[in-house]
């Protein structure tokens, strides 16, 4: 049953309608001064009357400029630009929704339609804008949205604020790595609403050059601007960008991130090892029961590894420079890579560790050792036998040592040709998975770690819950 509203709430909004309102109602958007934008109706009226809109948009400012967009042939416009099978999933969200709120044992006439009270199509932009205010997940929500703020870009942004004050709209994180460009966009309620990989090798020689390689930079520039497309689709209005290894060491830095802010409108943050290894931690713990730790998150890179200690926080960190494109383009130069090149970079990576158990003594104590990003997923995927990508099946796979080991045994004796068919091989990381496996393995060995618990949430997911925190 909807909440009663205060008497200041129902006399705010019947001095917004013109009239006293005929049925239960709360509010649940307000502006920045407290006024009501959204209210939530009640599924009757007082006189029983069903009420099939339970979304109403009763700021004057926004019911003004939404009939303007209207009367411009708004309606039309967003029945052909809105996917059509997105919005018909929409109108029986609503619906079901609304239906929710009815008495179970309730006998009359009953509310019926989706959003504005029709089952299909748009039938007023009012009714769609308020439920996408107030949380809702409607595609033509976030479509009038985009044309207001378009019609008036010096305006301050239309934005749903539930009464706590939280800021309602999709958050979005882009990880700019050595090796790929991620993009995760979370709605209101944490729920993922997007995920992207584009491999761009963003790091492309820099170990030589000390340099971002130009075509690269442009590699990378191309994703950014197809990830602010997807960006603007989903009204995402606040986004972080990190970048990580291949930057740190790349002297014109600068210049890529001058550009990337002109791409997505926020220029990239340069994170160090240890913010990297407490992100990575933040995301890849969310989920996981604290009895199974204390846990040692590895995050495998293109340039650097991240290791992170510890249970519900990150107590104990370290950043290390190996990568499966560093130690790639370090060590293994022929194809497939010769026996000694392989053992020269489980070597490093083994010189690597003792750094590791001296800055983390408890990392081998570990109850649960989690690995994240490519390498990791693409062992388990490869174990699997995907021939296409399943989030949910490699997303907290337990990866067996001996597993690591025959994967790595597969790949690593493979020349390029032949591996890039293993069904769950991507073939722009079919070149340098074995350098990443290289340090998997290492890991596992060197620590004494029986499994890995690979993990789809990482330093993304991390980056995002920060937004929203």
């Amino acid at each position: 049953m909807t909440p009663g509203p205060s008497p200041e709430d129902r006399e705010a909004v019947a001095e917004l309608l013109g009239r006293p309102p005929q049925g239960g109602f709360e509010v649940v958007v307000r502006n920045p001064d407290g006024s009501p934008v959204v209210i939530r109706n009640a599924p009757f009226l007082d006189d029983g009357t069903p009420m099939p809109t339970r979304f109403w948009l009763v700021d004057p400012q926004l019911r003004r400029r939404v009939g303007e967009l209207e009367s411009a042939g708004g309606v039309r416009r967003a029945e052909a630009e809105v996917d059509q099978a997105e919005l018909a999933a929409a109108h029986q969200r609503y619906a079901a929704e609304r239906d929710a709120a009815v008495p179970t044992d309730h006998a009359g006439p009953r509310p019926s339609g989706g959003v504005g009270g029709t089952r299909r199509g748009v039938k007023c932009l009012h009714a769609h804008l308020a439920w996408y205010l107030a949380g809702g997940d409607d595609p033509v929500g976030r479509w009038v949205q985009r044309q207001l703020e378009a019609a008036a870009p010096g305006r301050a942004p239309v934005t749903g604020r539930w009464q706590d004050g939280q800021v309602r709209a999709p958050v979005a994180a882009i990880d700019c790595g050595t090796n790929s460009v991620r993009l995760l966009i979370r709605g209101p309620d944490g729920r993922p609403l997007e995920r992207l990989m584009r491999i761009t090798r963003l790091g492309q020689g820099v170990d030589a050059s000390g340099r971002l390689d130009e075509q690269a930079v442009e590699r990378t520039l191309a994703v950014l601007r197809e990830y602010r497309e997807v960006m603007d689709r989903f009204g995402v209005e606040r986004v972080r960008v990190a970048a990580t290894s291949a930057a740190r060491d790349a002297g014109n830095r600068d210049e890529f991130f001058d550009a990337a802010a002109a791409v997505v409108g926020v220029r990239p943050e340069l994170l160090s090892g240890l913010e990297e290894a407490q992100l990575s931690f933040l995301g890849a713990t969310a989920e996981l029961d604290p009895a199974s730790g204390p846990f040692l998150v590895v995050d495998i890179g293109g340039g650097s590894t991240e290791f992170a200690y510890g249970t519900t926080t990150c107590e104990a960190s370290l950043s290390t420079d190996m990568g499966c494109v560093r130690m790639t383009e370090k060590y293994l130069h022929h194809d497939p890579p010769l026996p000694e090149e392989l053992l020269a970079a489980i070597s490093v990576a083994d010189i690597h560790l003792d750094d590791v158990i001296r800055a983390i003594p408890e990392a081998p104590e570990a109850k649960t050792f989690v690995g994240l990003a490519g390498t990791v997923t693409t062992a388990a995927a490869v174990e699997l036998g995907l021939a296409t990508y399943d989030r949910d099946r490699i997303h907290h796979f337990v990866l067996t040592k001996a597993a690591a080991e025959d994967v790595f045994r597969t790949l690593a004796t493979e020349p390029l040709a032949d591996r890039v068919h293993n069904p769950g091989l991507e073939p722009e990381r079919a070149d340098v998975i074995v350098g990443g496996m290289c340090v998997l393995v290492a890991i596992m060995r060197r620590l004494g770690f029986s499994a890995c618990l690979v993990s789809e949430s990482d330093i993304l997911d991390g980056l995002a819950m920060s937004i929203a925190d």
